[in-house]
């Protein structure tokens, strides 16, 4: 349980790479943060999120620890894994600060920006006019079209020509790129929207969806873990989107740090290793 005003996270060092269970009130790291610029910084510095950064200590980075190959928690041990676990240790390390993981979702993210709860969002999320009006995004590193998964033992629905026609219902989670891309591409077939705790898998497992749309790294997930998936990819790309990591509005020194970082990464080819390690590869954006 965690109590009011507290949010569950696990801390890294981004120097050893250890992972310690921890539970720190958000509030407190924001005080802490803020004294410490009080005493260290000009009163024109104070709103420089990269010096709060470091005066902390610590870099909160929000995570949806459900999304397969870029920030997912592994049932089998706990432990996070993914591109944007790699990559957001990788920043860490750069600010010579450690890694506090909050829990966030595609529906909640830029509510959790906008409240302080994190520094930036790390975890594959789509760029759409609609969530850059809220939020800031850093150059590119990945891009995804949508893909479906449907029930191996659905026959109705074989390829993408299928899917849009009358009495098909196709399930998309509620928050995602997704969600405003089908609403206008739909033209016969139905959409349901899923709102937690109900699940896309969940709609087509139990026969109210034909389908549910998802994205490249959810659609290796759903191979992975679950022999009655079968994917279905559409000939020309659907809705391809840039992913990229979202901060909050009006911090221009703090994102023109992160734009460095993905750069780097580029240049270097950390990125490429790690979506390697991921089997995402396929996805790297130019």
């Amino acid at each position: 349980m965690v109590g009011p005003g507290e949010a569950a996270h696990a801390v890294i060092d981004a120097r050893s790479r250890s992972v310690v269970p921890a539970r720190i009130g958000v509030g407190s790291l924001v005080v802490t943060a803020a004294l410490a610029l009080a005493c260290a910084a000009p009163a024109g510095a104070r709103d420089d999120r990269l010096a709060h950064i470091q005066a902390a200590g610590v870099l909160r980075v929000c995570i949806w620890p459900d999304y397969y190959a870029i920030t997912f928690r592994n049932p089998r041990n706990g432990a996070l894994e993914g591109i944007d676990i790699d990559l957001s240790q990788a920043l860490a390390q750069a600010l010579s600060v450690r890694i506090d993981y909050v829990e966030s979702t595609f529906a909640t993210f830029m509510a959790d920006l906008d409240a302080d709860r994190c520094d930036v969002a790390m975890f594959g999320i789509g760029v759409t006019p609609a969530r850059s009006e809220r939020v800031a995004f850093s150059i590119p590193y990945l891009y995804s079209g949508i893909h479906a998964i449907a029930a191996r033992s659905n026959r109705r629905i074989r390829t993408w020509d299928d899917i849009d026609r009358a009495g098909v219902v196709v399930a998309v989670q509620a928050g995602t790129f997704m969600e405003p891309a089908l609403r206008s591409y739909l033209k016969q077939a139905t959409l349901t929207v899923v709102q937690p705790p109900r699940t896309r898998e969940e709609e087509v497992l139990s026969g109210r969806a034909d389908v549910f749309a998802t994205d490249f790294p959810y659609s290796r997930r759903m191979l992975f873990q679950h022999e009655w998936a079968r994917v279905i990819e559409p000939k020309i790309p659907v809705a391809p989107t840039p992913y990229a990591y979202a901060v909050a509005k009006d911090q221009p020194q703090w994102l023109g740090r992160i734009d460095a970082f993905v750069t780097a990464i580029k240049r270097d080819g950390r990125l490429r290793q790690a979506a390697r390690r991921q089997g995402l590869e396929p996805i790297l954006a130019p």
